[in-house]
């Protein structure tokens, strides 16, 4: 007995082509993130043409002067007008505090924000890792005035004492020696508030680059029977070294920028003071802050070409940064 079978036919589907073209929705979305890269860039070309305009004559009429001394005096003739061709405008100790003050920031702050990136990475319990991790993200949105009342109310107290304490021990040393007993409101309470104020930016940077050492090399270094120390200098830092730089750098240029809370802190003085723990400083930030309110029209224009020299100092600090990280990013061993 035989049976026959019926073949069903199959729908064939048709040809998919094969195109390198992108789809609508994948062009709207390339055009949303290109406007948003590039408005940055047109945002910096602004403020940087801005400030140009307005500061060029003073950087013009002042020379090099404006860089090199330290003399801010807006000269006024008989009619109670500024006088141009006698007022001088110099920014040097003011450029030298800037450096001072971010630098002190740095050497406290960086040490402190590796150490807790290392901890909150490898060391701290889950329950602990996620209420620091929590608690350094607010700190990191923070206003500016808050850490200056803070650093004056509170730590200006703690910080004199430390400041005694460097010049009894370290007066040999000519940064910490002091010409008089004055160290409130000095480079070195500065930059202590600046620590405070990086430390979660640096922090949170370096937690991030941490947590992406690749596992299989962890893991590696742990079956050659390398402790958690060794497994940390062979392939977490080399891993994470270009990253907590650019953390570092990101870091410095906020300490250079910083206004309020320097102004809050540091007694604004027009010298050029190399002593950090004596009772005298600046930064260009604080500068304008401080005269901005009471300067006249052409004054106003020379605080403007300070800002420009600060904006300048920002970019190269940053182009720093890029070179750094692209010659110090290595992988670990």
């Amino acid at each position: 007995m035989s049976s026959t079978s019926t073949q069903i036919p199959v729908a064939i589907p048709p040809r998919r082509e094969i195109t390198t073209k992108p789809r609508f929705s994948d062009r709207v979305f390339r055009g949303v993130v290109t406007t948003g890269g590039l408005s940055s860039l047109v945002i910096l070309g602004l403020i940087l043409i801005f400030l140009l305009f307005n500061g060029f004559n003073t950087l013009k009429t002042q020379g090099l002067h404006f860089l090199t001394s330290s003399n801010w005096q807006a000269a006024v003739n008989d009619a109670g007008q500024i006088d141009p061709k006698n007022s001088h405008f110099g920014i040097a100790a003011m450029l030298i505090g800037t450096m001072l003050v971010a630098v002190i920031a740095v050497v406290i702050g960086v040490p402190i924000s590796v150490g807790a990136a290392i901890y909150l990475t490898f060391y701290a319990p889950p329950s602990i890792k996620k209420i620091m991790v929590s608690a350094i993200d607010l700190m990191a949105a923070f206003p500016s005035v808050l850490f200056g009342l803070w650093g004056f109310f509170v730590l200006e107290a703690s910080g004199e004492y430390w400041a005694k304490l460097l010049s009894k021990y370290f007066s040999w040393i000519p940064f910490f020696k002091l010409p008089a007993p004055y160290v409130t409101r000095s480079p070195f309470i500065a930059g202590l508030v600046l620590a405070v104020m990086i430390i979660p930016i640096v922090t949170s940077i370096s937690r991030e680059i941490f947590s992406q050492t690749p596992l299989d090399r962890m893991q590696a270094a742990y079956a050659l029977g390398g402790t958690r120390f060794a497994m940390l200098r062979a392939v977490a830092f080399p891993y994470a070294r270009s990253g907590i730089v650019g953390g570092i750098m990101l870091g410095l240029g906020r300490a250079m920028g910083e206004t309020v809370a320097v102004y809050t802190v540091l007694n604004i003085v027009y010298q050029v003071n190399w002593h950090i723990l004596f009772s005298a400083g600046g930064n260009v930030a604080s500068m304008i802050l401080l005269k901005f309110g009471e300067a006249s029209p052409y004054e106003i224009k020379a605080l403007m070409a300070a800002g420009l020299v600060l904006f300048i100092m920002t970019l190269i600090v940053n182009s720093l940064a890029n070179l750094i990280v692209s010659r110090t990013g290595k992988s670990g061993r």
